[in-house]
């Protein structure tokens, strides 16, 4: 499945609709998030959940916080982008890694970490009412989007609210969100978050 031409698709519905839909946004960090931001906000009223309880050390957590907080104040929008952070569950994460702390990056244990963090948002999206959820993760190279488009689409069944496919690398995604941090000064780390991701660093 091509999941840019389906969320082209969903844009397309919601321009003639004429409606701007709440979106609740599960980002990783400030730099995937910008490009998805800038084009996202034309067409949905957005929170961004930044909810990463894989995240380490506790330090990189809040500078990640901060960071996004920052774009948030300072990217021009069409449509409100609002933000909620979520708890820094790390015991949570390490319950759930136990045994595949020595599974390459990208296997098992990112695609259980994918469905902890997605699964939060669906959670979230469902009680307080938005109509859409989605995760920024798609935009990295790294990242399967048909893995991640299939996990967001069994937790929409699951909950019972709309999962907004996509891959934001497509469309110059990714290299759009390395332009935008040089233009907000925007700290770029240099692993996905996690300790056994800082190991193999």
């Amino acid at each position: 499945m091509n999941y840019q031409k389906e969320l082209d698709k969903t844009i397309e519905h919601i321009v003639k609709e004429g409606k701007v839909p709440k979106l609740l946004l599960h980002s990783c960090c400030a730099p995937c998030s910008s490009y998805v931001l800038e084009y996202l906000s034309q067409y949905f009223e957005i929170t961004v959940f930044y909810y990463n309880p894989n995240i380490y050390p506790e330090s990189e957590y809040t500078k990640r916080i901060w960071e996004q907080q920052k774009l948030i104040e300072e990217l021009p929008a069409k449509h409100p982008i609002a933000f909620m952070a979520g708890p820094y569950d790390k015991d949570r994460f390490y319950e759930m890694s136990t045994g595949l702390e020595h599974v390459k990056e990208g296997g098992a244990r990112c695609m259980k970490c994918y469905e902890l963090r997605l699964r939060e948002t669906a959670k979230i999206a469902k009680t307080a009412g938005f109509d859409y959820f989605t995760t920024t993760l798609t935009i990295s190279p790294l990242k399967k989007a048909d893995r991640l488009n299939e996990i967001g689409l069994h937790l929409a069944d699951e909950y019972g609210v709309a999962y907004l496919m996509s891959d934001f690398k497509k469309k110059n995604g990714y290299k759009r969100s390395i332009e935008l941090s040089k233009m907000y000064g925007l700290y770029r780390q240099d692993y996905c978050g996690c300790e056994f991701s800082m190991v193999n660093r």
